[in-house]
């Protein structure tokens, strides 16, 4: 009796968190105070930023969901001027994957014009999401 009642409760904990990945996972969210913000330049990411935005995605090969964002982004860089879209690998960027604390693939990080990260998701936005998450790098 007590070992299904620790079954029980072990799905029942893992039912909550799944519920709360699930609705957590890919949001955009604002990154801290302006002044303690990170910056990237073109240098670390490899690629020039965009005039007004810079979307960064960090991607494995054998990440599936990135195949997907990376659609999303490109798809979005495209409908907005001065947006780009920059990939970087994170099994080749380890130093930039520690310093960013880039947990899981896609990461997705939005900077403005000066490289600074406003805002991050971790797993695959939406395209809605991305699209108002540019509102506060232009």
């Amino acid at each position: 009796m007590t070992g299904l009642i620790v079954c029980l409760g072990v799905l029942a904990a893992a039912g909550v968190f799944g519920a709360v990945r699930r609705v957590r996972d890919g949001r955009l969210k604002v990154r801290g105070r302006a002044d303690d913000a990170v910056r990237l330049t073109a240098e670390e990411l490899g690629e020039p930023l965009g005039a007004r935005a810079t979307l960064v995605q960090f991607s494995t090969s054998f990440c599936q969901p990135c195949r997907a964002t990376r659609r999303t982004l490109a798809e979005v860089a495209g409908m907005v001027d001065g947006v780009a879209h920059v990939e970087v690998d994170a099994e080749s960027r380890l130093e930039l994957v520690r310093r960013l604390e880039v947990l899981r693939t896609p990461t997705v990080l939005v900077l403005d014009a000066s490289g600074r990260v406003v805002r991050r998701a971790a797993g695959q936005p939406r395209k809605a999401d991305v699209i108002a998450g540019l509102g506060g790098a232009v």
